[in-house]
């Protein structure tokens, strides 16, 4: 099994006959429409990256919506509610003390 490493430690002589074999496969006119169309590629490669990238952002934000304040209302309700708690007690404990 190869190495990817391999690939990454080519010496110049390698390259060459690569580039030779290449040439040779193709040919001189054949070569600029073949480098055309890999940059367009990578071009269209990097353009849906970049927009993959941006849709799962865009749906981690909408994932996580701001918690919502609570009303200035409900607490002066819950403060309300407490004291009507606290006079109710308050009234047993005196008729308990009355009895």
């Amino acid at each position: 099994m190869m190495n990817i490493y391999t690939l990454a430690m080519l010496g110049w002589m390698e390259i060459s006959v690569i580039v030779f074999a290449v040439l040779l496969l193709f040919g001189a006119k054949k070569l600029p429409e073949l480098a055309r169309g890999m940059g367009k590629g990578i071009r269209e490669f990097k353009r849906a990256s970049s927009d993959i990238r941006y849709e799962l952002e865009r749906a981690d934000e909408q994932e996580d919506p701001p918690q919502p304040q609570p009303r200035s209302g409900s607490a002066s309700r819950e403060k309300s509610a407490e004291a009507s708690v606290e006079s109710e007690v308050k009234n047993e404990a005196s008729s308990q003390d009355k009895a």
